[in-house]
């Protein structure tokens, strides 16, 4: 069992390293060898010409350590991967932000000097955006992807930039192979898709070669990576910091945003429907939120941790493809993140927010972690491409909030310089000669002593890549664990290449032999034998409920949608109890009709529409209800639309509630027999309640096993 800090680990040969510049065989990143397409390797070189020995890992002072400025092939690289994307962000171009602030609500004055963590009650103003990393600015919401989850908090002490994900875990342990890991995602070079989809040949090749993605994979082909909305979705810090207090002694802490509304996902076919439905869906749902008075929140929680946790601990604190499970490391709760403004401006402000992670006030540090190296070194190089100017903390976006005086100067569109004479320091212009050091209240690093050669290679620590992908897999209830299959399967379906598909499968069986053998049935693949692996697979490690969005799901209904199919001459009271239930459960509604003018009920009374049938499909929605006359019934029976608004929802394991007219259009949709105790008749007003009860549970997965082909085979 391989334990966290090891100062003493001998190091091992840098994965993914090849075993010889003109040989047709190479080591993968777990040891295994595979065949190179085309015969003879041509040596890989920097752009000035220098031959590469070790494209995997950056150079650091010790196996451990940090990471060193005279790497000239990674800095090459990763300036270069900063710069290649004209105008947008390389990665998390697709984005969306809105303001708001943190309110302390638990000190953290004995752990940390940050000026944020010290006065109970306090708010500091906040920016956050939400993005997809893989496609571009005018891709789709509900891709199967990670969903970036940036956090810039104006702190009195200078802006702290907490730059996250939705998903804890990473897909790379060193940030030399981030250029590597984009570029195998995003469209194929040669023909330009698929557009912000994994599901190819080039992201599989790359996934089924680096062992150490495995954990990733699991958390990118589950649930979790098809949010519901970016207010139902956690966020992580994904990287072990340090917190210093007054005296420089260190604590080291992960970083979590927990929804107060709890966890939600859609499904797969759902997703694929949104995006055409609504590609804009998370970004209206958060517009519409926020403009409601319905204002998103999140509890900030931390783990906090010593050395001695960080030495005994069963994976290397310092790995970013590992967690710390909170049933063995609970997560405190020490504040909240609240958003109550949209922008004023999309491109002012969710456009040019520049997010940086060394962005860091006094009392926050880093750690020794390779990949949070790498992107200090990154984020700030590409800001001078994508905002075209040293300056872009002269945008409002992102200058602090604090006063601030520095000797910075000139530029592309500086907005102000030094006043005076003196632009330099140390100066003996006194008071007039402008800012000088505060040795107490200035940022200090923790005094780290470091040994170790410099050298470019991987510790035996980071050596374990299924056991978190194991621990991950049995945390799922099994219709999660059937989803992760699914995505699986599917996304190696669309690869062309035989062989790619069984190096994933070779891989799977170091996780789990049943969900390897359900994809390799699922693609109609001999079951291949298992790949070489660097560690063993840890077997006993427990379930963490926490892991589990099922597990983790809402209480209510609350901040959810409802979407009611109405035609002329429906039941006014039994609309009108709907309404009310679904007001009193804090819910949203949305009229459905056959025409955007609306309807009129069996009272006269006239409603508008805000969907018209064919543009308002029920993946819109989280529930969905029928309430028609027996006039309107017939008409929905002959419409493809309706027809497809009832089975979608019935396909996707909604709860569908219905006044008994509205049987006539389940029966053309060929539903009539299979409908289950979630399609809830509504007769009365308890009928009603009984449905918005009902629907708090979201989804009724027994359903899926009746309608999905895999789950029968």
């Amino acid at each position: 069992m391989t334990k966290g800090k090891k100062s003493g680990d001998a190091p091992k040969k840098a994965p993914g390293a090849p075993v010889g510049a003109g040989a047709e065989m190479r080591q993968g990143a777990g040891g295994e060898t595979h065949q190179v397409a085309g015969g003879d390797v041509v040596t890989l070189t920097t752009a000035q010409g220098a031959p590469v020995a070790d494209d995997q890992n950056t150079l650091r002072y010790g196996a451990r350590g940090p990471a060193l400025l005279e790497d000239f092939h990674f800095r090459e690289k990763i300036f270069h991967f900063d710069h290649e994307r004209i105008p947008e962000r390389v990665v998390h171009a697709r984005g969306y932000g809105a303001h708001g602030y943190f309110e302390l609500t638990d000190s953290l004055a004995d752990v940390t000097r940050a000026d944020i963590f010290q006065r109970v009650g306090e708010r500091t103003p906040a920016f956050v955006r939400f993005s997809t990393v893989a496609g571009s600015k005018g891709s789709f919401d509900l891709a199967r992807d990670v969903r970036g989850f940036a956090v810039k908090l104006y702190t009195k002490e200078g802006n702290w930039d907490l730059v996250g994900n939705n998903i804890p875990v990473f897909f790379i342990q060193d940030a030399i192979k981030f250029p590597d890991m984009v570029h195998a995602v995003k469209p194929a070079p040669d023909r330009e898709f698929p557009q912000a989809q994994s599901a190819h040949d080039n992201f599989w090749d790359f996934i089924s070669l680096t062992p150490e993605s495995l954990h990733m994979i699991m958390w990118v082909m589950s649930d979790r990576a098809i949010p519901r909305s970016f207010r139902f979705m956690e966020g992580f810090g994904v990287h072990t910091f340090r917190f210093l207090d007054a005296d420089g002694h260190s604590t080291f802490v992960k970083f979590h945003w927990k929804p107060k509304k709890r966890l939600q996902s859609v499904v797969w076919n759902e997703a694929v429907k949104i995006n055409g439905a609504d590609p804009d869906f998370h970004r209206r749902d958060l517009w519409d939120a926020i403009t409601s008075g319905d204002f998103p929140e999140w509890e900030l929680g931390v783990q906090l941790f010593d050395q001695a946790f960080a030495d005994t601990f069963t994976f290397d604190v310092l790995d970013p493809t590992k967690l710390i499970p909170e049933e063995e490391l609970p997560v405190r709760i020490v504040g909240r993140l609240v958003l109550d403004r949209v922008v004023d401006n999309f491109f002012a402000e969710t456009e040019q927010v520049a997010f940086c992670t060394q962005n860091v006030p006094p009392g926050i540090d880093f750690s020794n972690d390779p990949l949070l190296q790498g992107r200090n070194f990154s984020y700030l190089d590409t800001q001078l491409k994508r905002l075209g100017s040293p300056n872009f903390t002269h945008i409002p976006i992102n200058a602090p909030k604090c006063p601030m005086a520095h000797f910075q100067q000139d530029g592309h569109m500086a907005m102000r310089n030094p006043i005076g004479r003196a632009n330099y320091e140390p100066n003996s212009w006194g008071a007039a000669g402008g800012p000088r050091e505060d040795p107490v209240r200035g940022f200090r690093s923790f005094a780290a002593e470091e040994t170790g050669p410099k050298t470019r290679l991987r510790p035996e620590s980071f050596a374990d890549h299924y056991s978190q992908a194991r621990q991950f897999l049995i945390s799922q209830t099994p219709i999660e664990q059937k989803h992760i299959g699914d995505a699986i399967t599917f996304e190696l379906s669309k690869v062309e290449r035989p062989d790619i598909r069984a190096r994933l499968v070779s891989h799977l069986r170091h996780i789990d032999e049943h969900l390897a053998a359900t994809v390799a049935n699922g693609l109609g693949l001999p079951l291949p034998e298992p790949a070489k692996a660097a560690r063993p697979t840890i077997t006993g490690l427990p379930p963490s409920e926490a892991l589990s969005i099922v597990k983790n799901g809402p209480d209510s209904f609350a901040g959810r949608k409802f979407g009611i199919l109405l035609t002329d001459g429906a039941d006014a009271a039994l609309f009108d109890a709907l309404v009310a239930a679904a007001d009193k459960e804090k819910a949203v509604h949305e009229i459905v009709a056959p025409k955007i003018g609306g309807v009129t009920l069996s009272d006269g009374r006239a409603v508008a529409a805000q969907q018209k049938i064919d543009g308002g499909p029920s993946v819109l929605f989280d529930a969905v209800a029928v309430i028609a006359s027996p006039e309107g019934a017939a008409l929905l029976a002959g419409d493809a639309a309706a027809k497809d608004f009832v089975t979608d929802a019935f396909a996707h394991c909604k709860f569908i509630g219905y006044a008994e007219e509205a049987i006539a259009l389940f029966d053309k949709a060929g539903l009539t027999a299979d409908l289950d105790e979630a399609c809830i008749v509504l007769e009365t007003e308890s009928d009603v309640q009984d449905f918005v009860q009902a629907c708090r549970a979201l989804r009724f997965w027994d359903r899926e096993a009746k309608v999905d082909l895999d789950a029968k085979a």
